[in-house]
């Protein structure tokens, strides 16, 4: 890779992820440490741990960037079947947390399969669908995508992490639809769906179903389940114009909120910096997705602009449901703030997905002979 392809690198982008991950720094040691401070060692502290993950996350975004993304085009066979013996092993033996079993134990640390899935989401329904329209006329390629897409779906699902699991299939059907795929091969979409619904209703565990139940009938509550989202709610709504200020908002500092660091961080931002610093939030994630957008615009080939589809439908999906959760517009799905929410795993698949998009903008220019 010579040095005249970096002048393409997109220094825009990278400035916005590291100003969300500053933010989310900032945000975790504000709910975490409310609770927690001092009362651990360091490598469990929380925003030390996130630190080490941002710093990793940074330099396997470089080396993403760096490596031809043509090269995944040759290997989706290869990382498809470890990502699946990955997500076995995880159902087998893996730890469990939050009703999830959904982690690979570590002496340091905990791996996560089902975020590294995500990317193989995009790996592989581009290497399906990245083809010519012509070709796209058959069925074929979107049958193909579909069946590869089930099995790590699947398997997700059965660790009862029904977000994630939610998360690949959208991110899929985001694909399929930029992808230029006929109507009347999507079609078929709505009617799988709606004979698996009854079945993924009843197969679903009792505490997924009351989240569901919570958001489609008001007052349902069992057990007080949903004590969270009121929190939520009083969070973000008493933050007014301004918010409270850094560490002085009452439901995060005084606990009544839970989760703080991780699903419901949103609240606490909110809370401390109101309706401005809400919005100002929101614009970093717009220009993030803005910018993807533009490398989508510029890729060289249908391989890579579908490859940064993927990047920015798993992006913005996430954030939607993420802050949907926080203001009671959607189900609580346990699905984590992209950058900014703690989560070692949850980062380090964003950062590499980013890399990927970089990995695009940095070979839109280069002639044809590419790495096939």
């Amino acid at each position: 890779m010579s040095k005249a392809t970096w002048r393409y690198f997109d220094w825009v982008l990278l400035l916005v992820v590291v100003a969300l991950i500053v933010l989310g720094e900032a945000m975790i040691y504000s709910g975490y440490e409310a609770a927690f401070a001092g009362s651990h060692t360091l490598w469990e502290n929380t925003v030390f741990r996130q630190g080490v993950f941002a710093v990793a996350g940074i330099v396997v975004f470089f080396i993403m960037a760096a490596i031809d993304y043509h090269l995944w085009q040759i290997m989706y066979r290869w990382i498809y079947i470890a990502i699946l013996l990955m997500l076995g092993l995880t159902l087998a033996f893996g730890e469990t947390s939050f009703g999830a079993t959904s982690w690979l134990p570590g002496e340091l640390f905990g791996i996560q399969p089902s975020e590294l899935c995500k990317i193989l989401v995009i790996l592989v329904t581009a290497k399906l669908l990245g083809l010519e329209k012509e070709e796209l006329e058959s069925p074929l390629p979107f049958i193909l995508s579909a069946a590869a897409i089930l099995p790590p779906a699947a398997l997700i699902y059965a660790q009862s992490d029904f977000g994630t699991a939610l998360m690949v299939m959208a991110t899929w059907a985001g694909m399929v639809f930029l992808s230029g795929v006929r109507w009347r091969h999507v079609l078929i979409l709505p009617i799988v769906g709606t004979v698996a619904a009854p079945v993924i209703w009843f197969r679903m565990k009792d505490y997924m179903r009351d989240r569901v139940l919570m958001f489609l009938i008001p007052g349902y509550d069992p057990s007080g389940a949903s004590y969270n989202i009121t929190q939520a709610l009083i969070s973000i709504g008493s933050g007014g114009w301004w918010g409270k200020g850094y560490r002085q908002g009452t439901q995060s500092q005084l606990l009544f909120l839970r989760v703080r660091h991780t699903d419901f961080i949103f609240s606490v931002l909110a809370e401390e910096f109101g309706f401005v610093g809400a919005i100002l939030t929101l614009a970093l994630f717009a220009i993030l997705i803005l910018r993807l957008l533009r490398i989508a615009r510029l890729a060289r080939d249908n391989y890579g602009q579908l490859v940064v589809a993927g990047v920015v439908t798993m992006i913005l999906v996430q954030t939607v449901i993420n802050l949907g959760m926080n203001a009671n517009l959607l189900p609580v799905t346990g699905l984590p703030l992209p950058l900014v929410s703690y989560g070692g795993s949850s980062l380090m698949s964003t950062l590499i997905a980013l890399g990927l998009a970089q990995s695009v903008i940095l070979r839109h220019k280069e002639s044809d002979n590419v790495l096939l």
